[in-house]
């Protein structure tokens, strides 16, 4: 049973469980005549009838999006660009890479007939080049777990016909300065790559460093830095979904499908709203990214074509195609389980099996919400659209700390540990259109990552830092020291262009106070 109110306090709070269906008819109420075998949301299927059923449902979610929106009237479906296709192993997007390759890429029947299925519609050219799946090994964030790389790399290569290309990738490559001259698209000059953070401050200050260390000593470092196991679970997520990215961008994908099940996009949607990120929270479902550093690379149209099945019709799909199942249940490394994360798919998986029509409820209410104020730039960190002035509305409604309220107060909030010319170096702009007198990272961040940065519990137990870290120069994703220096670049060139356009301006010289008395001297009264 669920409710949402205390049973302890009120006995009427709990809810009489409802019958999955009214147990009156056992046959499938598509075909009529077979006996059913499975209840999808209180109706009967039966196997028959459950693969077009669940087929259907993939490709009116995925279809309407392959064609450019702006492109002349396809009768045939043609994407502007290359597939790629992210999978974990698990239940939902093992069946989704199964739906792709027997929709798309299997190979006709020789008996084929026709009809909605004409090769016209569904032929290996939907998309240019060869289809890839990617898959984001996260073993070196969770000690313990194995390396299922070659697990998932069996499982793609079973589909032969398709003629997969499996990229396998890392969560530590987010700081492998090797990957992303590979796939980031852009150079980082040294400054950039020793660019890090001061998670000791509220107010993000960047820092330099000129030591080096492994990618994965970074990762682990960057992850133990964060106040909450509920950050740590977010920021997972957040490098698993950015290194997807930045591979699709350096193959010229027009989309990248992600397995994510009707559950699992309703846990990601009440728990992202739970963490502050109600304003991107359309992006949830379905987004449109650009490559910020790819030169001509496409639009890249991020597709959950698993958004209308459900997570228990995806382990029946899995089941009756024996499929192979690379299953992982991750937690965070003090193995505390009560991040909000985990508590809300705990409490929508409870829901799915009591009451199954309130999860497709739940996303179909969120899919109809909308920000009031449109978007004022893109987060540094998670790249979705960020509020305009959320950070000033933030830092008048809350005090973070008692240093904090004393900054506000005294005005001082240079950082002790920067010397002048990095001061001078550190970036100076910001993508929302702020203009920090110091290097601060806060004001390039939407509020979910803001706070996934900043929240602290005094209950939060997490991993400690690597031997030799400390929070005073925490490493930062290499996409985040891509866009820092790419913002030093255009104030570099700006300050450029206002001293050709003036270049009378006097120079700036630095006076001592002797000096600067004495030119107003005569202005001064005499001291008594």
């Amino acid at each position: 049973m669920s409710s949402c109110e205390n049973p302890n306090v009120d006995k009427d709070a709990l809810m009489t469980r409802r019958q999955k269906f009214d147990g009156k008819t056992k046959i499938c109420v598509k075909c009529k005549e077979n006996r059913g075998n499975i209840v999808v949301r209180y109706a009967v299927y039966c196997k028959t009838c459950f693969f077009p059923l669940v087929q259907g449902r993939f490709r009116k979610s995925l279809e309407p999006t392959i064609n450019a929106p702006n492109g002349t009237r396809r009768k045939g479906l043609k994407a502007s660009g290359s597939l790629v296709v992210g999978i974990s192993g698990g239940t939902s997007s093992v069946a989704m890479l199964d739906l792709v390759a027997k929709t798309y890429f299997a190979p006709l029947e020789a008996d084929f007939k026709g009809g909605m299925e004409h090769p016209r519609l569904v032929d290996k050219s939907v998309w240019k080049g060869k289809p890839y799946v990617c898959y984001v090994e996260v073993c070196g964030a969770f000690p313990g777990e194995r390396d299922r790389i070659e697990e998932v790399r069996h499982l793609v290569e079973s589909y032969a016909d398709a003629e997969f290309e499996f990229i396998p990738l890392r969560l530590e490559d987010s700081f492998d300065k090797k990957w992303w001259d590979t796939f980031g698209g852009s150079d980082l000059s040294n400054s950039a790559r020793s660019l890090g953070l001061d998670m000791r401050d509220e107010d993000l200050r960047l820092a330099t460093s000129s030591s080096e260390i492994s990618s994965l000593t970074a990762m682990r470092t960057y992850l133990s830095s964060l106040p909450t196991p509920t950050a740590f679970h977010s920021a997972v997520q957040i490098l698993i979904r950015l290194l997807l990215l930045h591979t699709a961008a350096s193959r010229r994908a027009s989309h990248l499908l992600l397995g994510t099940s009707l559950t699992a996009l309703s846990v990601n949607l009440i728990s992202g709203i739970a963490q502050g990120a109600g304003f991107s929270v359309a992006e949830e479902a379905q987004e449109v990214w650009d490559p910020p550093n790819s030169g001509d690379a496409l639009p890249i149209r991020i597709v959950r074509p698993m958004r209308e099945i459900g997570m228990k019709e995806c382990a029946i799909w899995d089941w009756w195609c024996k499929l192979n199942i690379v299953a992982h249940s991750r937690t965070s490394p003090s193995g505390v389980k009560n991040a909000i994360s985990a508590l809300t798919k705990d409490f929508i998986y409870g829901l799915e099996s009591d009451y199954p029509a309130t999860v497709s409820t739940i996303a179909r209410t969120c899919a109809k919400l909308t920000p009031k104020e449109g978007s004022n730039g893109t987060c540094i960190l998670c790249g979705r659209p960020a509020q305009s002035g959320v950070q000033e509305w933030k830092s008048r409604i809350s005090i973070r700390s008692y240093q904090e309220a004393r900054s506000a107060v005294s005005g001082n909030t240079r950082p002790s540990h920067l010397t002048e010319d990095e001061i001078t170096n550190l970036t100076k702009t910001s993508t929302l259109g702020s203009t920090p007198t110091v290097p601060s990272l806060t004001p390039q961040l939407c509020y979910a990552c803001h706070t996934l940065l900043t929240s602290r519990s005094s209950r939060a137990t997490i991993a400690s830092l690597p031997p030799g870290q400390s929070l005073d120069n925490i490493p930062l994703p290499l996409w985040v020291q891509s866009t820092i220096e790419k913002l030093r670049q255009q104030e570099r060139e700006q300050e450029h262009a206002e001293h050709d356009s003036h270049p009378d301006l006097a120079q700036g010289v630095k006076l001592s106070r002797s000096e600067m008395r004495e030119q107003i001297a005569e202005f001064l009264l005499p001291e008594e």
